[in-house]
């Protein structure tokens, strides 16, 4: 049997590496334990892992939500590293989430509510490749389904989507301390000011899935 044991350390600043041996995640000052024998993974990038992150965090069926980065190497992934741009990583989350309550096209439709999806390389003040809006995906399903609600969803923008779509080879847990941040900082200035307006966008619109 899988499990994710999760565990975790308060810091004080900012939006090193762990992998996902023997399936532990770094999360919480308490130790939780999730058996995801039953759940399906999606991981996503959209800007700062913070804001991605929180918003899938307060979504029924979703069991964690992980920060790390994808998209570049093992020796790379870490935060300063990932900061300079030249790595090729992405800011990226990784969810865990049960089929049975919400599906992936779903998970896709709070991902296009929850980031600007035809900001290139950016994400408001955020700049730089690492902050780039991009969908891993897990397998052949996935990717067609992806293919298929950024059709969909086009019309719903006033300039061209430019999400990237990418098979995942490999997804690196962030520092401890990046970890549910908002819930550990909420009174931050950036959680307060460009985090918030993206977590509270995606609750206005899918307030039915909130957890209760």
């Amino acid at each position: 049997m899988k499990y994710i044991v999760v565990f975790a350390v308060l810091f004080l600043f900012s939006c090193q590496t762990q992998g996902t041996e023997n399936n532990k995640v770094v999360k919480s000052d308490e130790k939780v334990v999730i058996d995801y024998q039953a759940l399906d993974t999606a991981t996503f990038a959209g800007g700062c892992f913070w804001c991605v992150e929180a918003s899938f965090e307060q979504i029924k069926g979703v069991a964690e939500a992980v920060s790390g980065y994808s998209g570049g190497s093992a020796s790379t992934a870490d935060y300063r590293k990932v900061s300079s741009g030249l790595t090729s990583h992405a800011e990226a989350v990784q969810i865990y989430f049960d089929p049975s309550v919400i599906n992936y096209e779903t998970l896709l439709e709070i991902f296009f509510t929850a980031h600007d999806p035809t900001q290139l390389n950016r994400q408001g003040p955020d700049v730089g490749t690492q902050y780039r809006s991009e969908v891993f995906y897990h397998n052949d399903e996935q990717k067609q389904l992806t293919e298929a609600k950024m059709k969909e969803l086009a019309s719903d923008f006033s300039k061209p989507i430019v999400t990237k779509l990418s098979k995942l080879d490999a997804f690196y847990i962030a520092e401890q301390y990046h970890q549910d941040y908002k819930e550990k900082h909420p009174n931050n200035g950036y959680i307060m000011n460009v985090s918030r307006p993206k977590i509270e966008k995606v609750a206005k619109k899918f307030k039915d899935l909130l957890k209760k």
